[in-house]
């Protein structure tokens, strides 16, 4: 790397990730993993519904635009510099390093926080394969989880190359019967509510005023979240400064299109009673299924979420692994973090400490409240974290690169006011929801982050980590002439 940010010495391998191994294709099979479009429309939609009833396709429509601003905000970051740490390496350099440190925390502890949540849906997705009762019960769903959980710390523990091909194979299914459910929901015979254009213009809001779009938007930014997985892997991607970024596009683009079209079917086929059963929370397609294919058929579908809730739970996984990787390698954590597997190249000791911490959590949670609690608590914890980091992604690039804003069209609207109108939307939405959530959610999402001022000022006053210098007048303009070779 060509930057100002701390890397080991060139000639400590034990620093280095595995680099150039995945293609384009690859890395938009874990854009598309990264948001896990099964798992999302399985563990969010009665969550959804519940904040907007029938504007859940307004809600991911006008939350997918600005989305979009801060897609190509990480894609024109990542042209520049190749880090896994991806927005906590690229807002230190643009704002400030205090700023970088708690992105690359809200990446962490938003990770943690949905271990504690994607392993529900794979708990009771199975078990509802067999009995409706048994998916609820918590007990259960626990351990099953559990299960599918280290078998996938296993898998990304292998090396990056295995994790992918393993991705290619579930996520290629898994869209395959998503698109298969999807027409029979569209196109069945007895919908229990007819199709409406209302459901994606903004007056469907009007009974909820803007606290419920706001609400709405707070639970679609979670349905996106994770596509940036393909930034967090561009130090092992090959050509990385231009594919990692489009692999983030195209990856967010798919599931765009398929998170619309099942909010459309599941307004059509299933009830409000349905999609408002605290106990569909972890299953709702599991539901859906068997409203369009009774019997053996339906069940077909939650095949599709339980490889959608273990393929993201790998690329979630590889996102903080690689963030821990960054920071530990960088002394912003201790250093065992930034060190990798001889042999996989691999983040070892980081991959083992998230599967502890995260097993933990776990297990732990079973006592906090249902299912459906848990679900609705941490989604909305999580959209608190993400909204920050997404949007001081969005000013990065603005500011970074605000020289090159005026030089064509394409700049202006892509890397400047696509970008700045993703990051203000980011904001709003964090400033108009945090009043109206509860004690739970407000502790977890803004507690999680305050602990992060901990560890951030113990290695910036006492351990002196150079992460936390600011880059010299001269490193900047070495920047922004770099970038625009590449360009």
């Amino acid at each position: 790397m060509s930057d100002d940010t701390v890397s080991a010495p060139s000639g400590e391998t034990n620093h280095e990730l595995r680099s150039g191994v995945l293609g384009l294709f690859d890395s938009v099979v874990m854009g598309v993993a990264g948001s896990a479009p099964a798992y999302s429309i399985a563990g969010t939609t009665v969550a959804l519904f519940g904040a907007v009833v029938f504007g859940g396709p307004a809600a991911l429509l006008y939350c997918g635009i600005p989305m979009f601003g801060i897609v190509f905000a990480f894609n024109y970051l990542s042209k520049d510099q190749s880090a896994a740490g991806a927005s906590y390496s690229w807002v230190r350099r643009a704002l400030h390093p205090i700023l970088g440190y708690l992105s690359g925390w809200a990446l962490v502890v938003s990770a943690l926080i949905f271990m504690v949540i994607a392993t529900f849906p794979a708990g009771s997705t199975v078990l509802s394969l067999f009995s409706s009762s048994l998916a609820s019960n918590k007990g259960l769903v626990t351990f099953l989880g559990a299960l599918f959980f280290l078998l996938m710390v296993g898998a990304v523990a292998a090396g990056v190359t295995v994790t992918v091909k393993v991705q290619v194979i579930m996520s290629s299914i898994e869209v395959v019967l998503l698109l298969l459910f999807a027409g029979l929901a569209i196109f069945h015979a007895h919908h229990v509510t007819a199709f409406s254009w209302h459901w994606f213009s903004l007056s469907v809001f009007h009974d909820k005023g803007s606290g419920g779009f706001f609400a709405g938007a707070l639970v679609a930014a979670f349905y996106y979240w994770g596509w940036d997985v393909t930034a967090n892997l561009n130090e092992e991607t090959k050509n990385a400064k231009s594919t990692s970024g489009m692999g983030g596009l195209l990856g967010t683009l798919v599931v765009f299109l398929l998170f619309e079209v099942f909010t459309v079917a599941t307004n059509m086929v299933l009830t409000q009673a349905q999609l408002t059963n605290a106990n569909n929370s972890a299953d709702i397609l599991s539901v859906l299924g068997q409203a369009v294919w009774r019997g053996t058929g339906g069940k077909l579908i939650v095949v599709a979420v339980l490889l959608s809730t273990v393929a993201t739970l790998e690329t979630t996984l590889i996102q903080v692994t690689r963030t821990l990787f960054s920071m530990g390698r960088e002394h912003t954590l201790p250093r065992a973090f930034g060190r990798v597997h001889p042999v996989r190249k691999t983040p070892m000791v980081a991959t083992l400490v998230v599967a502890v911490v995260s097993v933990l959590l776990f297990v732990g949670s079973q006592y906090v409240g249902s299912i459906g609690t848990i679900l609705t608590d941490g989604i909305n914890s999580i959209g608190i974290q993400i909204t920050f980091y997404y949007g001081l992604a969005g000013l990065s690039v603005v500011i970074l690169y605000r020289r090159q804003l005026f030089k064509s069209f394409g700049n202006f609207l892509f890397m400047g006011l696509w970008p700045l109108a993703g990051a203000i939307f980011m904001f709003v939405v964090l400033d108009k929801v945090l009043p109206g959530l509860n004690t739970t959610t407000k502790v977890v999402g803004i507690g999680a982050m305050v602990l992060g001022l901990i560890p951030m000022l113990y290695f910036w006053l006492v351990a002196k980590s150079s992460y936390f210098e600011m880059p010299s007048k001269e490193d900047r303009h070495a920047v922004l002439m770099e970038f625009e070779q590449n360009l």
